[in-house]
């Protein structure tokens, strides 16, 4: 479980996060919704390790995170991974090479590394579950923007991570697009059993992805509940995300 509790977090004399609390089950896929600035893409900072609150704590299981630096930091947060919301390929590694990197890097833990056949083995299973097949050797610029999504969706789960963070993932995309990826991400946790926490303005990937919805408003959770509770909360916000639905996403993964 990740326990979020009393978190603020202000930046130049902004106030970002206000008291922010929210549980995370260990499994589930949560997802976040609320208008740009409100401090969605902040939260998942603050989770991963990236940003100090002001006050407040994370647990990520029986650890304070918030507590730790350097190191100590880096050994609770290395099996999460986050999709930021412009991909952030490496323009200068290929596709290959940009799925590799981390376990390039880190290797197996204790100074144990990959051999390059497990590299190219793991790297074309990930390519493989992103639809992106055969494409190792082509370089970011040759992408568009829905593959490299994908790509940077590879990166993230070539090595399993088990709590997985997305920021706006379908922004700038097509509707068509926008779909395929919210496809992914359920095939994702699906396949890796992760715990995934997602970041989103759009209510469509919202209802299609998420196990539980939660609303942030000025800088706090102020609604949450199963999607179905989510939809039916008496909310100035929910009652205009509610209008701009003609149809239930839900229903697609049915066929």
């Amino acid at each position: 479980m990740i326990k979020i509790k009393n978190l603020y977090k202000h930046y130049n004399g902004l106030q970002v996060l206000k008291d922010l609390s929210l549980d995370i089950e260990q499994g589930e896929t949560i997802v976040i919704l609320g208008r740009s600035g409100v401090g969605k893409s902040v939260l998942l900072k603050h989770i991963i390790g990236l940003t100090k609150p002001d006050s407040g704590s994370i647990d990520i299981g029986d650890v304070c995170i918030t507590d730790l630096d350097g190191v100590a930091l880096l050994k609770e947060v290395q099996h999460m991974g986050m999709l930021f919301q412009g991909g952030a390929l490496f323009d200068s590694m290929n596709v290959a090479e940009n799925t590799a990197f981390y376990l390039s890097e880190h290797g197996k833990g204790k100074r144990e590394k990959y051999s390059k056949q497990e590299i190219d083995d793991l790297v074309a299973h990930a390519l493989e579950m992103v639809g992106l097949e055969g494409t190792q050797e082509k370089m970011p610029s040759e992408l568009s923007g829905g593959m490299r999504k994908r790509a940077a969706l590879a990166r993230l789960i070539v090595y399993r991570p088990e709590i997985l963070l997305y920021d706006e993932p379908t922004t700038g995309l097509d509707p068509i697009t926008a779909m395929h990826i919210n496809e992914l991400i359920v095939k994702t946790q699906q396949e890796l059993k992760a715990t995934s926490i997602v970041v989103t303005h759009d209510i469509l990937s919202a209802l299609y992805v998420g196990d539980r919805l939660a609303l942030c408003h000025e800088g706090k959770i102020t609604q949450q509940g199963d999607p179905d509770t989510f939809m039916k909360i008496d909310d100035p916000t929910i009652d205009f995300l509610r209008r701009t639905i003609s149809e239930d996403p839900r229903s697609f993964r049915e066929h």
